[in-house]
């Protein structure tokens, strides 16, 4: 089986692009002098690998299944001028979950053998990354 998807984007002036699938909107910086309150290509591409992070949390809680309170991505990402590419992406992930350690592994296993984003990225730069767990609130 495969997915397709279709985004289509568009320069609403030479400093703002804005990007659009389904009913959702993307505003991003499209100038060289950097617009402080819009993200970047750079900053737009790994925010994709958070949400496929996010996204594949989800789907191994129901899978597994894994009990988890909420989680939280932080990606770091490493530009390289000569030749410009991404160069590499460190991520941490905490998630609040009483889950015993090798769960949690598991867990961290699995979304980086099936995580497509995380994959793709991979295939074409250095991902390094670690998952925390921390001990959930009471609700």
């Amino acid at each position: 089986m495969s997915l397709e998807y279709t985004i289509t984007s568009e320069q609403v002036d030479r400093r703002v692009g804005t990007a659009h699938t389904k009913r959702a909107q993307i505003v991003f910086d499209t100038s060289r002098d950097a617009i402080e309150h819009l993200m970047n290509p750079a900053e737009l591409l790994l925010s994709a690998f958070d949400a496929c992070m996010l996204r594949n949390v989800e789907r191994y809680a129901k899978s597994l299944p894994f009990a988890y309170q909420k989680a939280i991505v932080r990606v770091d990402g490493i530009h390289q001028d000569v030749p410009p590419r991404m160069a590499r992406i460190d991520y941490e992930l905490t998630i609040w979950t009483a889950e015993p350690a090798h769960r949690v592994a598991l867990l961290h296993r699995n979304l980086q053998q099936f995580g497509t984003i995380y994959n793709t990225l991979a295939e074409s730069c250095e991902v390094t990354g670690t998952i925390q767990a921390e001990t959930p609130t009471e609700t």
